[in-house]
């Protein structure tokens, strides 16, 4: 799939649309943008999982142990928007709108439209940034103080346990033992390991940024 070609950028296009159809309706009062989104995102790994079948050919672990951070913020996505918990609803609008969105800047994905893959791809993903989205524009939630550092020791979690996994079962889940084949920005931070560093202050310097419009309630950086 060519990045920011024709296709590529209406669906990028459409997923906004969606995102601001979905935000409007439920200021609104209307509650199906939200049982919705929980849903798409909860049904996230099945969904990919029939679509895989559908191809004969053999997946890659990565393909079919649930553990890409996109795959675990679906999860958080969800159970955020059905129970509105703290901790959730802070990874999914962190994890979401500095990772997530990157997936659909960047799709990891040699299929194209319309193959079925593509539009798993798409939905499981646009899924997860309007949720993010959804959470302070559409639903009013405002992050704990000291969400950054609270985030980014979850990050150290998913990071530890990822690389864990890697070595044993020899994947890539999280990109950590090299970019992505499609290409991503990673593609610029150096060769592995060295590539981790970076990534990890990028990390934590997003979600700062994605952070920063709550500062003036909170204190992002302690818990008050």
């Amino acid at each position: 799939m060519k990045f920011f070609g024709l296709t590529h950028c209406l669906t990028i296009l459409t997923i906004a649309l969606i995102a601001v159809m979905c935000i409007a309706c439920y200021r609104r009062g209307q509650i199906w943008p939200r049982c919705l989104l929980a849903f798409i995102c909860l049904i996230a790994y099945p969904m990919n999982q029939i679509v895989y079948a559908s191809y004969d050919s053999v997946l890659p672990l990565e393909n079919i142990i649930p553990f890409h951070l996109c795959d675990i913020v679906a999860v958080t996505a969800g159970f955020a928007l059905l129970t509105t918990k703290p901790l959730l609803c802070e990874l999914t609008y962190c994890w979401g709108l500095s990772g997530t969105i990157q997936a659909l800047i960047t799709p990891n994905l040699s299929q194209d439209f319309p193959e079925p893959v593509f539009f798993s791809f798409f939905i499981h993903h646009g899924a997860i940034v309007i949720a993010a989205l959804f959470l302070p524009l559409a639903m009013n939630w405002r992050p704990r103080s000291g969400v950054v550092p609270r985030v980014f020791l979850w990050n150290q979690v998913y990071f530890t346990l990822a690389l864990l996994i890697n070595f044993t079962l020899s994947t890539n889940f999280g990109f950590l033992m090299h970019p992505p084949e499609a290409g991503s920005p990673m593609d610029y931070l150096g060769p592995w390991p060295w590539y981790l560093i970076p990534l990890q202050f990028i990390a934590i310097s997003l979600m700062t940024i994605l952070l920063l419009p709550f500062s003036k309630s909170i204190n992002i950086w302690r818990a008050g």
